[in-house]
């Protein structure tokens, strides 16, 4: 059980489905592949428990996998999965993780069943009645003040530790009126993993009397359930609870205390108030600091959902306020971020039921005795429900849009369902609230929240360094900030950098071993400074174009913005199948996110996540050309014409579609969403260009060719041009401002050529710093410099000349369609500026990139 339940409002009843046919009712559920002997599916699971439960729903509804000798049936559908905690909940009682609990706890409201659960919800109910709700509020403010009022500026959090602290002392003194030691409050905490690891593994022994064995899992778990049982004895028997008649009678022991047992009569025992008070310590800590732990993260991941929720609490919860039940109703914006928070990090990793006696679920039959498995995290990542399920969106639960509610089952349904939620609810929320006006977190590098699994999904690793909220440094940045960059200046000071694991290189033109700066890169190619471009801007005098949607306030971008979008592009790859763990710190020197931070300096939130993880995308795929695809046309057309077809509208589902596939599924969701339907035939004209050229350049390696060009390379470019992905990447201009570019400006002959010139430019600029990189490919590279050798007998030192000539005419004659275009299309002026934008970040990107420097001894990277 979890305090976090979703509203009454959000949960669907069960819908009843036509009656399956007498053949459908027999089938028998179809078994998971890749069973091992002996182990079953059991490694599968420990190994990546969320994956291998997620992948199961392509198989069916249910899903038999084996754990040993012991076969269990996974339910994946979320309808079925409501049918079973709801119509089928007397005959499918809880199964053998929570068994495992009942055994150290005792027979309350967690695990017990039927009529006895009856009896015991409706004594605990007063408790979490509407009428305590005010009460409980103010606590929850007080107790978070306190918590935070221990911070200080500049200290460095261990978020999850804090929350688990906070969430804990929330509870004790809201359903208790007690206050727990220092000490008593650390033992818990350090006592929860070994009980919830103790959990799972007996849950998963074959003969329950292992679990009576002296194993090291089995002592921990008992040292756990003594340390739990001494706290809330420390809790129950507090001095609020024993201090005179009438003393402590609102809370939760005394409420116990007073009542009777319908089932025998008899006021409730020592041992029931134990109970039920180890279960609302156990539900109503972990998941509730996990959440506030998620939530905090994915603020730091979405700055622009961070300041949507303060500014709503400006409106409708005053700062200094006491908050109310109908103020809370009136935070609609920041229940969309929890509830989003929720979904997206379902604390309960799996659940059990047990059918104790033949039930149908959908149009299988399932017999007496069957375990029944269901994960609440594998249900709301699913892609069927939630389109990108991994991608965090709170707009998915606004008024209107209706995503996902058929199946947001987050923390139970029935006669089962938690009974804390609303209270569940309302700690979330005013915590948040809490801590968000006062401190302002900012991450730590390296230190973001990662999925550790048990029963639970618990977040781990997750460091903020806090500044007072508002605090401003004289130049605008917050005083943390302003520290940080001290600190980077001094002598001897260390700045983190993804590049600082990457051995030495060195430079394709200057031989120079280490990293390149951009005045050496820009020296190399006979440029000047590295972004600015070789024309002037244009002078002529138009109106200012609006911000970018997505936009920032002016001023620079924080660079801890950028570290955040590469380490949460880092996390969606690996979560993807794109990368492996082993595979980041290679990929991570390229510092992708240093380019679409040059050529977007505007972007901010969740529209900077999606151009990195467009770009990184496309990287890995061009990256696999680099071997066998890029050699055999037949293996090129295999991997590009599904991803064509996605542009195409083609529906997915095959459990044979590839990561690539399944991830580009996912990004051209996010590119189109919101968009107009011109910019979407657009765009899917300009990615189908560009995906095309895969099986072209395949081709002519095949055959050993080069394409026929003179000497001005305008042939080579028309292949060249599209295959840099950056027509894609113009038309995004339009997506991260908000609305298309004018279509009279898009009608224009001059534009085209704008948008080829910007092409050109940035695919040259790209030629001339991956040339080493390419030159070590099997076969003809398409790389402009050596074309131009091979077709033309062209020294390097020619080629290089002629290459770099062609990008400076290019940004001469791109300035002067942009002067003229400007006069006449004055409204389109910030998609004008975006294209030299683009050009510039792609030459200060290349030239700092560790993507195209070569190790040295020349190896391969």
């Amino acid at each position: 059980m979890s305090l976090l339940t979703e509203t009454r409002k959000l949960i669907v009843p069960a819908r009843t489905a036509p009656g399956p046919s007498p053949l459908a009712r027999a089938a028998v559920p179809p078994l998971a592949p890749g069973a091992l002997p002996g182990l079953g599916h059991a490694g599968a699971l420990l190994r990546d428990p969320l994956g291998f439960l997620g992948s199961l729903s392509r198989h069916g509804g249910v899903v038999r996998i084996r754990l040993g000798p012991r076969t269990v049936c996974v339910v994946t559908d979320a309808r079925l999965v409501h049918t079973l905690l709801v119509a089928l909940a007397h005959d499918c009682p809880r199964g053998a993780v929570q068994d495992t609990l009942r055994t150290a706890f005792g027979d309350g409201l967690l695990m017990s069943e039927g009529q006895a659960h009856r009896d015991r919800r409706r004594i605990i109910q007063p408790a979490f009645g509407p009428d305590r709700m005010g009460e409980y509020l103010a606590v929850m403010q007080q107790v978070t003040e306190e918590r935070a009022g221990r911070w200080r500026p500049g200290q460095v959090l261990d978020v999850a530790k804090e929350m688990n602290h906070l969430a804990l002392e929330i509870v004790t003194r809201s359903l208790f009126d007690a206050r727990l030691s220092e000490d008593a409050t650390v033992a818990f905490h350090r006592a929860l993993p070994d009980l919830v690891k103790g959990q799972i593994v007996q849950s998963l022994y074959p003969n329950p009397a292992l679990a009576r064995l002296p194993l090291p899992v089995n002592r921990r778990f008992d040292g756990a359930v003594r340390v739990l049982n001494r706290v809330v004895d420390q809790a129950v028997n507090g001095r609020s609870a024993t201090a005179g008649p009438g003393a402590g009678r609102r809370t939760l022991p005394a409420l116990l205390r007073s009542a009777t047992d319908p089932a025998t009569g008899c006021p409730l025992t020592e041992a029931d108030v134990r109970s039920e008070a180890i279960t609302m310590f156990g539900a109503g800590t972990e998941t509730v600091s996990t959440t506030l732990t998620w939530l905090l993260d994915e603020l730091l991941r979405h700055p622009e959902v961070e300041a949507r929720i303060l500014a709503e609490l400006d409106e409708h919860l005053p700062a200094g306020a006491v908050p109310t039940p109908e103020a809370l109703a009136r935070l609609t914006y920041t229940r969309s971020v929890t509830q989003e928070v929720v979904r997206l990090h379902a604390p309960n990793a799996f659940l059990m039921r047990t059918a104790q006696v033949p039930v149908e679920l959908g149009p299988y039959r399932v017999p007496a005795g069957t375990e029944l498995l269901y994960s609440l995290t594998a249900l709301h990542r699913d892609p069927e429900r939630y389109p990108e399920p991994l991608d965090f969106r709170p707009e998915r639960w606004q008024i209107g849009s209706g995503s996902g509610r058929p199946s947001f089952l987050p923390f139970g349904a029935g006669k089962h369902k938690c009974i804390g939620e609303a209270f569940a609810w309302a700690e979330l929320t005013v915590a948040a609230a809490t801590i968000l006006r006062r401190w302002r977190p900012m991450a730590v590098p390296g230190s973001r929240a990662r999925e550790v699994v048990w029963t639970t999904v618990q977040a781990h690793g997750l460091r903020v360094r806090l500044a007072p909220r508002g605090a401003r440094s004289p130049r605008g940045r917050t005083a943390s900030a302003s520290r940080e960059g001290d600190a980077a200046s001094s002598p001897g000071a260390t700045v983190p950098s993804s590049h600082s694991e990457t051995p030495p290189v060195r430079c394709p033109f200057t031989g120079a071993t280490g990293a390149i700066t951009p005045a050496a890169a820009a020296a190399a190619t006979g440029r000047s400074a590295p972004a600015v471009p070789t024309s002037p801007a244009p002078t002529s005098p138009a109106p200012t174009s609006p911000a970018p949607a997505s936009a920032a306030p002016a001023g620079p971008r924080p660079p801890r913005d950028l570290r955040r979008a590469a380490d949460r592009h880092a996390d969606w790859a690996v979560r993807r199948g794109l990368l492996t763990p082993a595979e980041l710190p290679r990929y991570r020197a390229y510092a992708l996110q240093e380019l679409i931070g040059h050529a977007y300096p505007r972007v901010r939130g969740a529209e900077l996540d999606l151009l990195v993880d467009v770009l990184g995308w496309f990287t890995i795929l061009d990256d696999r050309f680099d071997g066998s695809p890029g050699r055999h046309p037949a293996e090129a057309r295999a991997v590009v014409d599904p991803l064509i077809a996605v542009l195409e509208g083609a529906r997915g589902g095959s459990p044979s579609e590839s990561h690539l596939l399944l991830a580009w599924r996912e990004l051209w969701a996010r590119q189109t969403a919101s968009m107009s339907s011109e910019w979407r035939t657009r765009a899917a004209r300009e990615w189908r260009s560009c995906l095309a050229t895969f099986p072209a350049e395949a081709d002519h390696r095949a055959r050993g060719t080069v394409p026929a060009l003179d000497r001005d390379l305008t042939d080579t470019m028309k292949l060249r041009r599209h295959g840099s992905c950056l027509y894609p990447f113009m038309n995004i201009l339009e997506r991260v401002h908000g609305a298309d570019a004018p279509a009279a400006l898009h009608a224009e002959p001059a534009l085209h050529r704008l948008r080829a010139n910007t092409a050109d430019a940035a695919t040259l600029i790209n030629d001339l710093y991956s040339l080493k990189r390419e030159e070590r490919q099997a076969g003809p590279a398409f790389n402009t410099v050596l074309t131009l050798e091979r077709a033309h007998g062209c020294t390097r030192g020619r080629a290089v000349h002629a290459v770099r000539s062609r990008v400076e005419r290019l940004q001469q004659e791109s300035e002067e369609l942009r002067r003229d275009l400007l006069r006449r299309h004055p409204a389109g002026r910030w998609y004008l500026d975006g294209t030299r934008e683009l050009v510039a970040g792609v030459q200060a990107w290349t030239s700092t990139s560790h993507r195209y420097l070569v190790p040295d001894g020349g190896r391969r990277r």
